[in-house]
């Protein structure tokens, strides 16, 4: 089993920035690639970026160019930068883990974290 905890999390104005991190624990080893997640209240779940074991990273498109995830070594931590908000960016906002190649580009990962709440203000 994979642990995930959330961190950094917050309200801030329109055009501001924030830092989203997640530290994993236990069975990290069996972590093929790590994602963030969000969902706004009434709307569904969306992937927002999805992160692999070389660093490499995929973004949804409204994200591109705003928001950067990267990982520690050894899935020792992952984070989201996040830049030029804006107030359709607020949600709870989740890590989680994917225990098999082939769920990476999938929403269906194995492993969640409890949320970290983002709020932007106009």
């Amino acid at each position: 089993q994979v642990q995930l905890v959330e961190s950094g999390g917050g309200a801030v104005q329109a055009g501001g920035s924030l830092r989203l991190s997640c530290a994993p624990s236990g069975s990290i080893f069996m972590i093929a690639c790590m994602g963030w997640f969000r969902q706004a209240p009434g709307k569904e779940r969306e992937k927002v970026a999805t992160i692999y074991g070389d660093g490499r990273a995929d973004y949804t498109d409204s994200v591109k160019g705003r928001f950067i995830g990267s990982k520690g070594s050894a899935w020792s931590r992952l984070d989201l930068q996040m830049s030029s908000l804006s107030p359709e960016d607020t949600a709870m906002y989740y890590c989680a883990a994917a225990n098999n190649w082939q769920l990476c580009s999938t929403d269906a990962f194995s492993y969640w974290g409890q949320g970290t709440q983002v709020t932007v203000s106009s």
